[in-house]
């Protein structure tokens, strides 16, 4: 019997494998009950383009005083903070990889943002 993070391991380890196959650039999302993080990793997969965390100082004073970075908010803010720094590096075309999580609240608003941001995928 797997545990619940065995099984989104899983997941993630599928999708990833779809994703090197088509070869292009990576969008990575990752949750904590407390942040959210995205990354861009080059199509090779060797070389990270851009990152953004609600854990970042700037991102924490845009959502506030509480700076509360485990909300659907904060997930809309580094949705667009993502896409705006891989449009300046470069990177207009990207494969979603949510890491094993369902792709509904945070995850969802998360990339809802970064496609209104201006990426494509």
């Amino acid at each position: 019997m797997l545990t619940k993070k065995e099984q989104r391991l899983r997941r993630a380890r599928q999708t990833r494998i779809r994703i090197a196959n088509q070869g292009v650039a990576r969008l990575m999302v990752n949750r904590t009950n407390l942040h959210i993080y995205a990354t861009v990793v080059s199509a090779c997969g060797t070389k990270v383009v851009a990152t953004a965390s609600s854990a970042e100082a700037d991102v924490r004073k845009q959502l506030g005083a509480t700076g509360k970075g485990g909300n659907v908010d904060a997930a809309q803010v580094i949705g667009k903070l993502i896409a705006e720094k891989a449009k300046k590096a470069g990177v207009d075309k990207v494969a979603f990889d949510r890491s094993g999580f369902a792709y509904h609240g945070r995850v969802k608003a998360l990339a809802d943002a970064a496609r209104e941001a201006g990426l494509q995928f």
